[in-house]
């Protein structure tokens, strides 16, 4: 996800956040389709409105998050944005050894955003605290959505949804220019790398584990950035963020042991 991510700003110059975004939605929502092939007739009124809810989060997450790195390193803009992951693993659990791997990743996380932060766009914290809040309803929405659906066939709907709403967002900010055929191969290789796959794995997470173990597991998330940014786009990486890293991968390890106790539900 990350990785897509560091390849969208390379769009930004070209089709702006907003085109980026729809881009990435719009080529996934034809794959996920294409795989799963969704049915709105015979689903119930809660089904779809779940759905649809699903799709604006995702839109909105996606939206804010792009606006974010368009002002911000992608490091730095995942490790503020995992606030809304976090949030989601506290409120979640009820042992201490977890609270404990929460502890280390909040501290990873204070490491990662401090290191190197000096002279940060305000708005761009803002539109990436904003996104952490939309990830964190994303985790829930998410698990939900797995046990309403079969397999994939309500993240292809939600998808859909929300290349709708991120239409006049992506119209505004590249215009014709999203018809160029360059723009649009990177768009879908933004797609495939930063919606389709990485979505799809993590709803069939999300039928397995409880919330709360997967936004431990998230934490791995900023460290993952902070190496596509260095890699992708040359965003450094100070020694503090390389602690910051550390801490986050043993949160990451601590936490994944404890989710191989947890009964699977098929």
């Amino acid at each position: 996800m990350q990785f897509g991510s560091a390849l969208a700003v390379t769009l930004f110059a070209r089709v702006g956040p907003g085109g980026a975004v729809f881009l990435r939605l719009l080529s996934a929502s034809v794959v996920l389709v294409a795989i799963w092939r969704p049915r709105v007739r015979g689903r119930t009124r809660r089904e779809l409105l779940l759905a649809v809810v699903f799709g604006a989060v995702l839109a909105g997450m996606n939206l804010s998050f792009y606006n974010a790195i368009h002002r911000i390193p992608l490091g730095i803009a995942v490790s503020i944005e995992f606030v809304g992951p976090l949030a989601v693993a506290v409120a979640g659990s009820r042992r201490r050894i977890d609270l404990l791997w929460v502890a280390l990743a909040a501290a990873g996380i204070l490491a990662l955003t401090r290191g190197g932060a000096g002279g940060l766009s305000l708005l761009g914290v803002a539109f990436a605290l904003i996104a952490g809040g939309l990830w964190g309803a994303y985790i829930l929405l998410s698990a939900r959505v797995g046990r309403e659906f079969e397999r994939g066939s309500g993240l292809a709907l939600a998808m859909c949804v929300a290349s709708v709403v991120a239409l006049p967002a992506g119209v505004a900010d590249g215009g014709g220019r999203l018809l160029v055929p360059g723009t649009l191969a990177v768009g879908a290789a933004v797609g495939m790398l930063s919606s389709a796959i990485p979505y799809s794995f993590e709803l069939e997470a999300l039928r397995r584990i409880a919330a709360s173990v997967f936004g431990v597991l998230m934490s791995l998330e900023p460290a993952m950035a902070a190496l596509a940014g260095w890699i992708v786009l040359g965003q450094g990486l100070s020694r503090r963020s390389v602690v910051g890293i550390a801490l986050v991968v043993a949160a990451s390890t601590g936490a994944s042991r404890r989710t191989r106790e947890a009964p699977i539900a098929v």
